[in-house]
């Protein structure tokens, strides 16, 4: 009798496995340095460039439109590198809650103070449900063409080679800029304890922090941020069971509160452009939630890892965002004054924290502050390691500075991570006294990169969708469709739109301040328009220049490449596969993969 053909299994070989979908390159003098050599020659060794390291495949980027594969160098930097030190449970942990930061505990202030707890939930509620059609659609892509990182291979392929360095440049510097602005918040919060000690002194810490657990290699950053997602998300669940406690009579005095601050200063503030200001601190909270879709493109069985990463996005958004954001506008009257942005001398604690305080609950809001710095080091070690991998990517494609494609021995693109490291230094604004001010100019610009990173994603799924049937393909053979369809990817598009349109309205447009006298005169105007909207220029002209150096091309159906980099899946076999792996789990299992 004949043995059953075993399948396919995964080699050293780079053109195998998943190093096929990357282009990434082996990396040979790993194995040189573990022969056994003294500790201190190794480590030195170890910073030494590894001439046959690179980001991402030679020669796949161009003008022409071909698959810009710089994605991979948010997953990995070489095959024995960054790729294989990060374990499943530092993915599910980073994809939990890898970008709860301070858009969610310290941002949300300035948008409760503006909107007013309904518009909050509205437009917190809003952005949810357009990311998770961009994550469907992210995630169709992403199994059937592997990227992890700029999101820019998509716009170069399926769009226009201009609009995809424009969304790589995009990418990238909305990750060098997350950098000071979690360290800037940082020091807004620890001035809640009246610290005696210099707020530069604070960013020093910080920055020496995120800048060793990203040279101590990815599996330090693995570990450092399933340990920081891990608190993240036991503090936003204790303060959700919390918060239901206080709201109907736990506290201290026994005071039902239920929803008396929504009658009482009220539902909306400033109207409906109070409703739109909150939009860009809203996308600002949640940049970063693309990153799962590519989480699961990186796994050797992404139609089995993808529906799960998409579940935990949905449950995310509602647990963390939704549920929290709602007790906060049940807990804390918008018309507080000591939230961020109202008063000089009060404004550097979070809302979560004054909810936390009002109860009267001594010392608790003292730890909630302490996740804050948790969440600071976290989205802030997250940039680094994103920006330095992305820079060092478009470098290779040549369209960076090529000193950023040094690679050392260990995988680490070591002068990307110092460029990176560098926009840190920006956070020493935070003792010039106008922190405030530098938190609300960045934040502002982060937030709307992300609406542009989105509104490509979408608008790249409707593009090749088309593309693919144009072509003489079938759905049926995709290995993952998008629960949402292309209706989902208008959606999205559609609504980002949107929110660029609100941004441009409120930017000239602003909101009366709760306290204090209103925006008047063309400068202060100027300057809150380009506060709401720098991202905006930033783009265009990235994207014009680049149109006009290279002549590049509008990308026709009937042209698209969808052939190269593609994942070679037997689809027959993994739904096979699946099916007798479903029929085997206990009854507890199948409700829990349901739901997650």
């Amino acid at each position: 009798m004949a043995e059953p053909v075993a399948k396919p299994t995964e080699t050293s070989d780079s053109s195998s496995g998943e190093g096929s979908g990357s282009g990434i390159v082996v990396m040979p003098y790993i194995e040189k340095l573990a022969e056994k050599e003294p500790l201190p020659r190794r480590a030195w060794n170890s910073f030494k460039r590894d001439p046959d390291a690179h980001i991402t495949k030679k020669g796949q980027v161009g003008a022409n439109g071909l698959v810009f594969d710089l994605e991979s160098a948010a997953q990995s930097t070489a095959e024995s590198g960054l790729a294989r030190k990060l374990k499943g449970r530092h993915l599910q942990m980073i994809a939990i809650g890898g970008s709860i930061g301070t858009g969610l505990f310290v941002g949300s202030g300035k948008a409760l103070q503006q909107g007013g707890p309904a518009s909050l939930l509205i437009a917190f509620s809003l952005i949810g449900a357009m990311l998770f059609c961009t994550v469907q659609a992210l995630g169709e892509m992403a199994v059937l063409l592997p990227v992890a990182g700029s999101f820019s291979a998509y716009s170069t392929r399926f769009l226009d080679p201009a609009w995809g360095f424009a969304m790589g440049w995009n990418y990238a510097l909305q990750w060098l800029i997350v950098l000071p602005l979690e360290i800037v918040a940082a020091a807004i919060t620890v001035e809640y304890w009246n610290s005696p000690v210099s707020p530069a002194a604070w960013v020093t810490v910080f920055l020496v922090a995120i800048l060793s657990i990203n040279l101590f290699g990815v599996r330090a950053y693995g570990e450092a941020e399933f340990v920081f997602s891990i608190v993240k998300v036991i503090a936003v669940i204790g303060f959700i069971i919390l918060g239901i406690i206080l709201n109907i009579g736990g506290g201290k005095n026994g005071d039902y509160i239920g929803g008396r601050y929504w009658a009482d200063p009220g539902a909306f503030n400033n109207g409906f452009r109070g409703l739109c200001s909150v939009f860009v601190v809203a996308a600002f909270a949640f940049a970063g939630t693309e990153l799962v879709g590519l989480a699961a493109a990186e796994t050797a069985n992404p139609r089995k890892s993808l529906p799960t990463a998409v579940k935990q996005v949905f449950w995310r958004i509602c647990l963390f965002y939704i549920v929290s954001l709602t007790l906060i506008g049940l807990l804390v009257p918008y018309t507080d004054p000591r939230l961020i942005g109202q008063s000089s001398s009060d404004a550097k604690s979070s809302p979560f924290v004054i909810a936390i305080k009002n109860a009267g609950i001594d010392g608790l809001d003292s730890v909630m502050n302490v996740v804050i710095m948790i969440s600071v080091i976290s989205v802030g070690n997250s940039s680094v390691y994103g920006s330095s991998r992305t820079l060092a990517a478009l470098a290779e494609q040549g369209q960076a500075p090529k000193f950023l494609t040094y690679i050392d021995r260990e995988g680490r693109p070591l002068k990307a991570i110092g460029v990176a490291s560098s926009f840190g230094f920006l956070a020493y604004l935070a003792a010039s006294g106008k922190e405030t001010e530098v938190f609300v100019w960045l934040q502002a610009l982060s937030g709307l990169s992300s609406i542009f990173t989105w509104g490509s994603i979408c608008l790249a799924h409707i593009r090749f969708r088309r593309a693919w049937r144009i072509q003489g393909h079938s759905l049926e053979e995709l290995a993952f469709r998008s629960q949402a369809g292309v209706i989902g990817s208008w959606i999205g598009f559609i609504f980002n739109l949107l929110v660029l349109i609100a941004q441009f309205w409120t930017g000239f447009s602003p909101v009366k301040p709760q306290y204090g006298p209103p925006i008047t005169g063309t400068w202060p105007l100027i300057a809150n328009f380009f506060q709401a909207y720098l991202a905006v220029p930033v783009v265009l002209i990235c994207y014009v220049i680049y149109k006009i150096i290279y002549r590049t091309p509008f990308m026709r159906c009937k042209n698209m490449d969808l052939k190269t980099g593609v994942r070679d899946l037997n689809l027959a076999e993994l739904l096979w596969d699946e099916k007798q792996e479903r029929a085997s789990w206990p009854k507890w299992k199948k409700a829990y993969k349901f739901l997650c």
